[in-house]
């Protein structure tokens, strides 16, 4: 059966505006891609561990068997939510089956009727979609612009709602960050509750990877924090850090939590090990990870590319070049050469802010960097002409 006509419609328009998506394998060029920025996703050691754990435990368990308010609920979830709740500082750590679970489920069911949410206008797509499914009014504040944050709060305050502030440790598109410590006092003057997202900051920041909220020692100042093992911890999952009796109202109403299967003991047993992991390698890691970062910042300067990149100091660096056909070109170019580096495309990102998304990795060598560089200022020269 065909699918129906506004359904091709669409499919066409995409062909036509050259942003269709299509779904590419993994592949063997080097990785300027990936979110894996400690390289755990491939740890020998890690994939050896989770094995033996479960094997030490008796852990014979290929599926969860149903959702974790049924009998889904193993014992490693306590154990994992426990360790977390202690390696972040926080009262509790709530499981969900992915960052996007995560914030569909805080989103849609924290918030209320009247309440407001005022967030971060380039906020990730888990966040948008979580709060449309509230019912909330939500009003979004110019990136990082805490005037503009300011001037919202001036507007609502004297509402009797409560106010939810919402932003990110590191936006996944620009890769810059806010100022999580001027943002948390204003929302303490405004008494607003704060909101962060830290999917791209676990693992990078603070000495042991804790994440940029808890190298601030703003743990204590924000209402929940979601964290995701996707990225630098190099497994799947993800949760939401907050006080016990926030752990408790999910549990009793996020819908993205009660009514879906939960991980199995081995996605478990692999966050359990890959903290470790992180906490052995870490520092080796994520000064490896520091220096690539400054040394690409410091060659963009050297090539005279500074002007094109988003400043950032994180592992995502984006390098703006306007129009889909153009960055898609590139980025096949980088291909050729055997480097992976994707191009962002409108409408992921708005229209004519298309971009070539730099990941850098602890892995990742200087002289690596220097030729993606050097590559990219010689396929911009072509591109110009």
């Amino acid at each position: 059966m065909n699918l129906p006509k506004k359904l091709t419609n669409k499919l066409k328009l995409r062909e036509e505006n050259n942003s269709l998506r299509k779904l590419t394998l993994q592949n063997n060029l080097i990785d300027f891609s990936s979110n894996d920025y400690l390289g755990l996703s491939k740890s020998e050691s890690i994939f050896d561990e989770t094995h033996r754990f479960l094997v030490d435990n008796n852990i014979k368990q290929n599926g969860a068997t149903g959702s974790r308010l049924l009998s889904g609920n193993h014992s490693l979830y306590t154990e994992v939510e426990d360790f977390l709740s202690e390696f972040h500082q926080t009262a509790s750590a709530t499981i969900f089956n992915s960052g996007y679970d995560a914030n569909i489920g805080l989103f849609s069911a924290v918030p209320q009727r009247n309440d407001l949410i005022l967030y971060d206008e380039f906020s990730h797509a888990s966040i948008r979609d979580g709060i449309q499914l509230s019912n909330a009014k939500s009003y979004k504040f110019l990136h990082n612009n805490l005037e503009d944050l300011v001037q919202l709060l001036k507007r609502v305050q004297h509402d009797k709602s409560e106010i939810f502030v919402v932003t990110e440790a590191v936006f996944s598109m620009d890769g810059d960050a806010p100022d999580l410590i001027k943002t948390a006092a204003i929302c303490k003057q405004y008494k607003a509750f704060l909101i962060v997202d830290e999917a791209h900051a676990i693992g990078v920041f603070n000495k042991n990877g804790s994440g940029l909220v808890q190298e601030l020692h703003l743990q204590n100042d924000v209402f929940a924090r979601i964290i995701t093992f996707g990225k630098a911890i190099g497994c799947h999952g993800a949760a939401i850090l907050g006080n016990q009796d926030l752990q408790n109202y999910l549990v009793n109403f996020a819908r993205s939590f009660i009514y879906t299967t939960g991980l199995t003991p081995h996605s478990l047993a692999t966050i359990r090990i890959s903290y470790n992991e992180m906490l052995k390698q870490v520092q080796h890691n994520k000064n490896n990870l520091a220096e690539n970062i400054q040394f690409f910042k410091s060659e963009i300067i050297t090539l005279n590319l500074k002007e094109l990149f988003v400043e950032s100091n994180s592992a995502i660096q984006c390098c703006l070049i306007s129009g889909n056909e153009k960055v898609k070109t590139i980025s096949e170019k980088f291909k050729e050469k055997g480097i992976d580096v994707k191009a962002i495309l409108s409408p992921t990102v708005p229209e004519n802010k298309e971009r070539l998304r730099f990941c850098l990795h602890s892995y990742n060598s200087f002289e690596e960097i220097s030729e993606v560089l050097r590559l990219l200022s010689v396929f911009i020269l072509l591109e110009l002409d």
